[in-house]
């Protein structure tokens, strides 16, 4: 039978390579702490995947919500709330801040537009930007208010980089993630996209969202002095950002009808050298 700690970084492992990679790279004792942080981000973010109306994904959503706003529960019989609830009480993360994030991802469940970039800069604010920022008060709490503007630089640029690996399957979904600006600016809307009937357009659009997203990164590269060097190890997954940013332009318009996840042994040599030059 598995100990609570493995069995958490298995579940992890399954649900998020990537970021059990990074838990494996951050400091041995905050290691249980981060991979329950980080299943459960794993878990609310792939609600879409396991249900097929938006109503029991919504119940699911829920559950969790008022699991972390009772402070008594322990969330035992369900090994990974239990962890999560150890977490936030062993390193006193804000309850409100992982609720945010829950609710945040009731926009997944839908097929609603995202509305404009400051929506777009907002979700991932609320999701990616927030996880690094918690990571951070588990890993170095004493410094992690100085890398603020730093996650939030570096969350955003994360989350444009997995909804462009996304892409495809957001299309089958109906799902669309472009702001309307970037869809306006080069020549599409919400139907050519998702029907991919414009290459030349959609190619135009996936420039423009790396744009933004480079745009994010460079500001999170210019504020890495903020990061100390314990906390780095939140940061490990952004390595990935640009790499994903360089297939996306290439690909282009033919984004829809090519895979552009690098290689899972890339992914690994990305982050672990970004673990030892603290540089993404």
């Amino acid at each position: 039978m598995q100990q609570p700690d493995s069995q958490i970084l298995a579940t992890l492992r399954d649900t998020d390579r990537d970021r059990y990679l990074a838990c494996l790279l951050s400091p041995p004792e905050k290691r249980h702490s981060l991979a329950a942080l980080y299943a459960f981000y794993a878990e609310i973010a792939r609600v879409r995947d396991v249900i097929r109306e938006p109503l029991p994904g919504e119940i699911r959503l829920q559950w969790w919500h008022d699991l972390l706003g009772n402070d008594q529960s322990t969330g035992e019989g369900h090994p990974l709330a239990e962890a999560l609830l150890a977490c936030i009480r062993e390193h006193r993360l804000p309850v409100a801040v992982l609720q945010d994030m829950i609710d945040a991802r009731i926009f997944d469940l839908y097929d609603d537009p995202m509305g404009d970039r400051s929506a777009l800069e907002g979700y991932a604010g609320e999701t990616a930007c927030a996880l690094i920022q918690l990571a951070s008060l588990i890993i170095d709490p004493e410094n992690a208010a100085a890398s603020a503007e730093a996650a939030g630089h570096a969350g955003v640029a994360q989350t444009i980089a997995g909804l462009l690996l996304l892409l495809p399957l957001h299309c089958r979904r109906g799902q669309v993630y472009f702001p309307g600006e970037i869809l306006r600016a080069t020549g599409l809307d919400r139907e050519t996209l998702l029907e991919a009937r414009d290459e030349e357009a959609i190619g135009r659009a996936v420039r423009a969202f790396c744009g933004l997203g480079r745009d994010h990164l460079m500001k999170a590269r210019s504020s890495m002095g903020s990061i100390s060097k314990r906390n780095f190890a939140a940061f490990i997954p952004v390595a990935l950002a640009g790499p994903v940013f360089d297939r996306a332009e290439a690909a282009a318009g033919s984004i829809l009808k090519q895979a552009i996840q690098p290689p899972q042994w890339q992914r690994q040599w990305w982050m672990w050298r970004a673990s030892r030059r603290r540089r993404f």
